[in-house]
Parts: C-alpha cells; sequence; structure tokens
C-alpha cells in the first residue's frame, strides 16, 4: 500500500512542479531559476508544515514522500546552480545556491510554525 500513496502522490507531484516551472518560465525574463527556486522553497514549506502536523503514515507517504519528494527537485537545483557557475553568473549562482538553503530552512521552519498554531 505505501508504494502505492508514494507512486501516486511522486506522479502528482512531478507534473506539478512541472506545469509551475513551465508557467514561470514563460513569463520570466532572467537567467535566474525563479521556478525551481520556488518549488522547493515552497515544498520545504509545505513539509515543514506536514511535520508538524505528525499526519499518520499513510498520508506522510502520499504527501511527503511521494508529493513532495517528487515536486521538490534536488538534481535540477544542482545542474540550474551549475549551469550558472558555468554561464559565469557566479553572483546569480550565488545567491541560488545559498538563497535556497537558507529560505528552504527557513520555509521548513515556518511551516512547522505554522503547523502547531494550527
Amino acid at each position: 500500500m505505501g508504494v502505492l500513496l508514494i507512486a501516486s502522490g511522486g506522479a502528482l507531484g512531478s507534473v506539478a512542479r512541472f506545469m509551475i516551472g513551465r508557467l514561470i518560465a514563460e513569463k520570466k525574463s532572467t537567467n535566474f531559476p525563479l521556478g525551481t527556486f520556488l518549488v522547493n522553497i515552497t515544498g520545504a514549506f509545505l513539509l515543514g508544515l506536514l511535520c508538524s502536523i505528525e499526519p499518520g503514515r499513510n498520508t506522510y507517504s502520499l504527501i511527503g514522500e511521494g508529493f513532495l519528494g517528487s515536486f521538490t527537485t534536488f538534481s535540477t537545483f544542482m545542474y540550474e546552480g551549475f549551469n550558472l557557475f558555468q554561464d559565469n553568473e557566479k553572483l546569480n549562482a550565488a545567491v541560488y545556491i545559498f538563497g535556497s538553503l537558507l529560505i528552504g530552512l527557513a520555509g521548513f521552519f515556518m511551516g512547522a510554525d505554522v503547523g502547531n498554531i494550527i
């Protein structure tokens, strides 16, 4: 049962990431990977929120491991950060990488705080 929940959530999360990334890419006019940045920060916030409400195992499998696991993307984050360095966009690369880490952590803790209030 757990594998099916993770697979179902993962399918939905990857499609959501693709659609949001594409929508943002159509609207932006910068080399900064804004789509991945926003998706990862949002995912960190939602994971913090989910963890704070202590969901059951099946709920966590579906939403935490499945949906949020595929909605956020470490591999694309690394790829885009590396490409910024290769394209000699060192400031954008540093802002993207360190900003993602710091704001991602802040987002997780903010989500957990919101969940504790609920």
